[in-house]
């Protein structure tokens, strides 16, 4: 099995670390904001902090169960929908079905073994919900709804990150190099340290937007 080594468990570490903070951060939100978009935020850090945790003990191997694949799914679901309730309410049915289904597709492919729909579901999910989390807060504030503090951009900046690495890990999944450049050699000398970085910018942005 293809076991992180010390300096991808330091990163991996630091990422757990700065996703138990922000699942903190966001309960400790909810808790007085009573808002549901902050209990998605909670649920894709959570994710995030697992993830991290499961790659330290079981390795990189694990990404390619489809249980991980499917759970992983979760990180981009809880972020992006998060997001679109926050600040694109009038787009959020719509984008919470079109989420849950692309979760759905993506466990009964994987645990289906239906591989031509997998290469379907996965990046197609993935690029969506990359996006939205990506564009999303450059564009809240001439569509969107509120007034997100200055630096919320950062929040895009993770979603940029987290959209490579749905694509990384859609490469491992898949068993093909995606762009010819994702490789599973390249994937795992990129992850932990693009997961550390994806965390850090979502945590400089949505602090920015806690303390607004």
């Amino acid at each position: 099995m293809d076991h992180p080594n010390v300096l991808d468990i330091i990163l991996l570490l630091a990422t757990g670390v700065t996703a138990a903070y922000m699942v903190w951060r966001f309960w400790t939100r909810y808790g007085w904001e009573k808002k549901v978009y902050a209990l998605y935020y909670i649920l894709g850090f959570a994710v995030l902090f697992v993830s991290g945790v499961l790659l330290i003990f079981m390795g990189y191997d694990i990404l390619k169960t489809p249980f991980v694949l499917t759970v992983a799914s979760l990180i981009p679901f809880g972020i992006s929908v998060g997001i679109v309730r926050q600040y694109f309410g009038k787009f959020k049915k719509g984008y919470i079905w079109f989420a849950t289904i692309g979760i759905l597709a993506i466990a009964v492919t994987s645990f289906a073994q239906m591989a031509t729909l997998k290469r379907i579901a996965v990046p197609l999910f993935h690029g969506v919900a990359g996006f939205i989390i990506f564009l999303g807060p450059f564009l809240v504030k001439k569509y969107g709804e509120g007034n997100p503090a200055k630096g919320f951009e950062w929040v895009g900046i993770g979603g940029m990150l987290i959209g490579i690495g749905g694509l990384a890990l859609a490469s491992l999944t898949l068993g093909k190099a995606l762009l010819g450049i994702f490789t599973a050699a390249l994937v795992h000398n990129i992850l932990a340290v693009l997961l550390l970085l994806m965390a850090l910018a979502f945590a400089w942005g949505f602090m920015k937007d806690i303390k607004n």
